[in-house]
């Protein structure tokens, strides 16, 4: 992993400008300004939001505040999927900043998860990181790494910590010589217009044959809609 650290740290610290609004009908005692961020790709909207709550809170009572959900041109916003992926979903083709919605009322429950605190946001990533540790490793990782180290993994994402992050994660993306790789590439196709939120299944990284598979590969067998039909053709 250490020849592609430069790649690494250009994924974490991708942002994306974004201006939040109030929403119109939300009851406030003067006007509220817009608050601009740039926001973190990997991180979570109700993680990195917390000046964004404070600042519309400033203009609204205590009794007209309950919990904050944001959405952008009336989507919902998941707060469980991650930052980028939410802009490349629903917003990728608008210019920036990015205009998010907040509102402080009339919690969409059908659509949304309910994320009380920051205690609920480090479960779901938790989670999701032993899922995918068990398709590579077995969990055997995971297992073996103390409470203070998952810890450690949370917080240098909670705390946009690149190092500290790393120093941790880099032990869950190793593959030891005698495995010869990983069992199964944890991997999500996420779709914007579908029933199927998302496509999730079993790939191994390596032919039979020997041969690596590509990316290209993945996704002609797992969403073949999304390739090209001259490119189906090619080796």
């Amino acid at each position: 992993m250490t020849d592609d650290k430069d790649v690494l740290r250009d994924v974490w610290f991708g942002r994306i400008p974004t201006c939040f609004t109030l929403y119109q009908d939300e009851l406030t005692e003067r006007e509220a300004e817009p608050y601009y961020l740039l926001l973190p790709r990997i991180s979570y909207l109700t993680l990195v939001t917390d000046k964004v709550k404070k600042h519309f809170q400033k203009v609204m009572r205590t009794e007209d505040i309950s919990e904050i959900w944001f959405e952008f041109e009336g989507i919902p916003l998941k707060w469980h999927y991650p930052i980028g992926l939410l802009f490349d979903l629903h917003a990728s083709n608008t210019s920036l900043p990015w205009s998010i919605t907040v509102h402080f009322k009339n919690f969409p429950a059908k659509d949304l998860l309910h994320c009380q605190s920051k205690d609920v946001i480090e479960a779901h990533f938790m989670s999701s990181v032993k899922e995918a540790d068990a398709l590579k490793h077995k969990s055997q990782v995971i297992n073996e790494m103390q409470k203070k180290d998952h810890k450690q993994l949370w917080m240098g994402l909670q705390n946009d910590k690149f190092e500290q992050f790393w120093a941790i994660n880099r032990k869950l993306m190793e593959v030891p010589p005698e495995d010869g790789g990983f069992r199964y590439i944890p991997f999500r196709i996420y779709q914007a217009i579908n029933e199927r939120p998302f496509i999730q299944k079993l790939f191994r990284p390596v032919a039979n044959d020997g041969r690596p598979y590509t990316l290209g590969d993945l996704i002609r067998e797992v969403c073949p809609a999304a390739v090209p039909a001259e490119d189906c053709t090619k080796d």
